[in-house]
């Protein structure tokens, strides 16, 4: 995945240069800074939740079969 956001930004680029607008420019920056630095949401665990203690003074329950 990280190879495919720094062809992705590469690409912006260069089409930002070829057009001559800084504002793809700046975002294919993003776009290849991203996986350099190896920030962002899909990396370093950043998406995760804490995973819920369980209770160790829970009791055990019996159940009765009703006829």
């Amino acid at each position: 995945m990280r190879f495919f956001r720094l062809a992705l930004g590469i690409v912006i680029i260069v089409q930002g240069v070829i057009e001559k607008e800084w504002l793809f420019i700046g975002l294919g920056s993003l776009f290849a800074l991203m996986p350099l630095m190896n920030i962002g949401c899909c990396s370093t665990r950043g998406c995760n939740t804490n995973a819920p203690e369980f209770n160790q003074n829970s009791k055990d329950i019996t159940y009765e079969e009703v006829h």
